[in-house]
């Protein structure tokens, strides 16, 4: 059974917070609100939740496109290569945001990812994620909860989410009614930026 915490997106219950980081690191697979739709995520440090998180997408760890959701560009260093000046200003003006940015990965991304040369990097303009991953101290991974459903592809009630996911996570987040569109994907790894999914937001470039 999962449990079922209720978090206003105003403002954030700093205990509530620490609940759900408890819960990442001792290695649970949570559901949690973003800025988009509603997405599973783990401590990007922790293999055996990240296997999970796959198992539950059906893909096989190593070639799952797992995006870190990180609190700001602070973190970016530590997983992406020296980027310059232009790309740095479009994550700036962009982040936080409904994006996703691919970027090429360096030597420090976690073991199962280290053949992967480039990363999808997210900062969530959304206060409840970017708590959680300033209390937990490093990035979460986050792949979006699909509907089966061809006509609602994202489901936005936690409440339904709690229902279907009860026996497959270790916690869903209540932060209210989720979105149903996407992150635009943008992959910033050639000379100029290319939009791989359109989605929520309109990129400044």
């Amino acid at each position: 059974m999962a449990e079922f915490i209720k978090i206003y997106e105003e403002n954030p219950n700093p205990k509530e917070i620490k609940r759900v980081v408890k819960i990442l690191r001792d290695g649970g697979v949570i559901i949690y609100p973003s800025d988009t739709v509603y997405a599973l995520g783990c401590d990007i440090n922790n293999n055996r939740a990240m296997e999970r998180v796959a198992q539950l997408r059906g893909v096989k760890l190593e070639k799952a496109n797992f995006s870190f959701v990180c609190e700001d560009l602070s973190n970016l260093s530590d997983y992406v290569k020296q980027i310059d000046t232009p790309t740095f200003k479009i994550l700036k003006r962009n982040l936080p945001g409904p994006y996703t940015f691919i970027l090429p990965g360096n030597n420090n991304l976690p073991t199962v990812f280290k053949k992967k040369k480039e990363v999808g990097i997210r900062v969530p303009d959304n206060s409840i994620t970017r708590a959680i991953v300033q209390e937990l101290g490093n990035p979460i991974i986050s792949t979006s909860i699909k509907d089966e459903d061809e006509v609602i592809e994202y489901t936005t009630d936690p409440e339904l989410i709690l229902e279907k996911w009860d026996n497959l996570v270790d916690l869903v987040i209540d932060g209210g009614y989720g979105g149903n569109i996407a992150s635009t994907v943008i992959d910033l790894t050639g000379t100029e930026p290319v939009v791989m999914r359109e989605g929520k937001g309109s990129l400044e470039i």
